[in-house]
């Protein structure tokens, strides 16, 4: 008998309502597993970025529990900041350093790494996303574009196995989507898990192994693209050209 390896993620009849009672996400459950680019889709208010909060303890479940590597978010949500880096939808709320190469620098030094492996992880994080050039640059002087880049350049310092970015695009003209959409290709090709939510299915749709569709909080279908994608479209999700 064969066993499936062990997922990074485990959601478990995951359920959280927020205080006015409304439900971000209802009896959700998912895995995930290491190499797995996943796109969650789905209206907003669907609860895709509330499902991502809860996955770095953000937010917490009234009902369910989520695993990162079989350990409870709940239990030890340090853990799970670790092995899963979230990039926002709003990248300046990310950006803390004064210059660019002393913002990826901040979360390498919290792990109290010595200053030879931060430099490393710096100079590797600023290639990844092609930023090497602006180490020195002020961070409020970049474009949106290269600030979304600068956030990803921040997480990919702290080596999660899991990158979790919602709706990457936004906000950002044809050559900013065409850069996000560059580095996502290279760290596919480095074997990166991936998490996104994002309207430009478009955009990023080759590169997906897998769609998660959800609607007003519940999971309503998981799976290959080419069967999820129709489904989006049927319930309006997505435009009827969007099928291949």
């Amino acid at each position: 008998m064969v066993l499936e390896p062990r997922p990074i993620i485990e959601m478990r009849h995951v359920t959280h309502r927020f205080a006015d009672g409304s439900i971000g996400i209802e009896d959700v459950s998912l895995k995930i597993h290491e190499g797995e680019v996943v796109l969650m889709i789905g209206p907003n208010g669907s609860g895709k970025t509330t499902l991502f909060r809860l996955l770095i303890g953000l937010l917490l479940p009234q009902q369910g529990e989520i695993l990162v590597e079989g350990i409870s978010v709940r239990k030890d949500v340090l853990h799970a900041r670790k092995r899963i880096g979230m990039v926002f939808q709003d990248a300046d709320c990310q950006i803390v350093g004064e210059t660019v190469a002393s913002d990826v620098a901040f979360g390498p030094e919290n792990l109290c790494l010595n200053r030879s492996d931060i430099e490393t992880r710096i100079d590797q994080s600023l290639k990844a996303v092609g930023l090497e050039a602006l180490a020195d640059r002020r961070p409020h002087t970049l474009s949106g574009g290269e600030k979304r880049r600068l956030a990803i350049a921040g997480m990919l310092a702290m080596k999660p196995r899991v990158l979790v970015l919602d709706e990457p695009f936004a906000n950002l003209d044809y050559p900013g989507m065409q850069s996000i959409v560059t580095i996502l290709k290279r760290l596919i090709e480095d074997r990166n898990t991936i998490l996104i939510a994002s309207h430009q299915v478009d955009a990023i749709y080759p590169l997906l192994t897998r769609m998660v569709l959800l609607h007003r909080g519940k999971l309503v279908a998981d799976g290959p693209p080419g069967q999820i994608l129709p489904k989006a479209v049927a319930m309006g999700i997505l435009g009827p050209n969007m099928i291949p």
